[in-house]
């Protein structure tokens, strides 16, 4: 029997993503046997709409690249995903003939929730690694932290943000917390890391890439060789797919 609830992530390349299986299991754990969730690769963020009414969509995630150009061909944004400036998650009304997109963005509550555990006092600063959505939703959840942080980007014209050559050892002594927002390293690309001075880091440093696959990614190898406390980014992953769920579940949001 076919599916009647059909769900999605959309981003471009998917080949690396554990979507399918997380959300599997968040339907077999709510006992329902009607719902599909399909990996639907896109490079042009200019068909969503279509892609959306073709498959009949009831709601999708939104991964890299497209975390903030998919706003502009949303109907409307929830306030958190206003304040943010990126959306990874979009709820599908489907209105007669028209489709009404709202986007939700799970990425800031789930890193907040996994990262709660591992602070001290002495992670009060942290470097950001990359500027694009998931980076949005980083730098939004450590203000709600308040961790103070610097954005490390390979294209730093943005006012504040800077260079991956500017940051030195002085730098890595004071910013304790490091987080790469960016896909180096990701399947299949595994060897590819960001370029900071990694003599740097230190016991002290705890390093949280969001990339989950490979498990232990080419930065975090790194990071324990020199000592450092390491986290990846499956539990947030599996975090925010939950809240998803709650987000296309209740036909009141």
């Amino acid at each position: 029997m076919p599916a009647t609830q059909k769900f999605g992530l959309i981003g471009y390349p998917l080949e690396h993503s554990r979507s399918p299986e997380i959300f599997g299991n968040i339907f077999t754990r709510e006992g329902i046997s009607d719902a599909e969730f399909m990996l639907l690769p896109l490079e042009d963020i200019y068909f969503i709409r279509a892609l959306a009414r073709t498959h009949n969509l009831r709601g999708f995630s939104v991964t890299i690249p497209h975390k903030t150009a998919v706003i502009p061909y949303l109907d409307e944004l929830d306030e958190e995903a206003v304040a943010i400036g990126a959306v990874n998650t979009v709820k599908v009304e489907h209105r007669q003939d028209k489709i009404y997109m709202k986007g939700y963005n799970t990425d800031a509550p789930a890193f907040i929730e996994t990262l709660k555990p591992l602070l001290r006092p002495d992670l009060n600063k942290a470097l950001v690694l990359g500027s694009g959505g998931a980076s949005r939703a980083v730098c939004h959840a450590l203000i709600q932290l308040g961790i103070a942080y610097q954005i490390v980007s390979r294209t730093p014209a943005k006012l504040g943000h800077i260079a991956y050559a500017s940051v030195t050892n002085e730098m890595m002594e004071s910013y304790l917390l490091i987080i790469n927002t960016t896909p180096l390293g990701m399947y299949p690309d595994i060897t590819s890391m960001p370029s900071i001075p990694y003599e740097g880091i230190s016991g002290r440093h705890l390093v949280y890439d969001l990339v989950y696959n490979p498990a232990e990614t080419a930065l975090i190898q790194k990071a324990r060789q020199h000592g450092a406390a390491t986290k990846n980014g499956l539990e947030m992953l599996g975090l925010q797919a939950q809240l998803a769920w709650a987000i296309w579940a209740d036909n009141d949001k």
